[in-house]
């Protein structure tokens, strides 16, 4: 079984069947062979545009996007001390703190991204889209 970790904005746009999601990760998310994952961090990212007045389609809280991952059988990986040694150790190309989480994640659990963010693509991490 292959194990991709989601983006948060992918995961935005899968709840809300946005037609920036593409072919090929439409299939990814059909295939019963995949296992999806997503890191905390995503969840956390959620709770501050919501807390600072976002707007975040499909997604009306972050009690409600913990449901969608539940519910579509997305793993919550929680943030280790292994990623958090990653990123103290990352080049400064990304200075997101959850798109670095996510990139520590992966790194350490040897996961392909799912992200349309052309910056995480200049890690040593496996990412796609198209």
């Amino acid at each position: 079984m292959v194990k991709y970790l989601l983006d948060t904005h992918t995961a935005v746009w899968l709840f809300s069947d946005s037609k920036k999601l593409s072919s090929k990760v439409r299939g990814i998310f059909t295939d019963r062979e995949t296992a999806l994952a997503i890191s905390i961090a995503s969840a956390w990212e959620i709770a501050i545009k919501i807390s600072k007045g976002g707007s975040i389609p499909g997604v009306n809280g972050v009690a409600l996007f913990m449901d969608k991952l539940h519910e579509n059988g997305i793993e919550v990986l929680n943030i280790t001390f292994e990623e958090i040694k990653i990123i103290e150790s990352l080049p400064l190309i990304h200075r997101d703190p959850f798109d670095r989480a996510i990139i520590a994640t992966a790194m350490s659990q040897e996961l392909t991204i799912i992200s349309v963010d052309k910056n995480i693509r200049k890690y040593e991490v496996s990412c796609i889209w198209y």
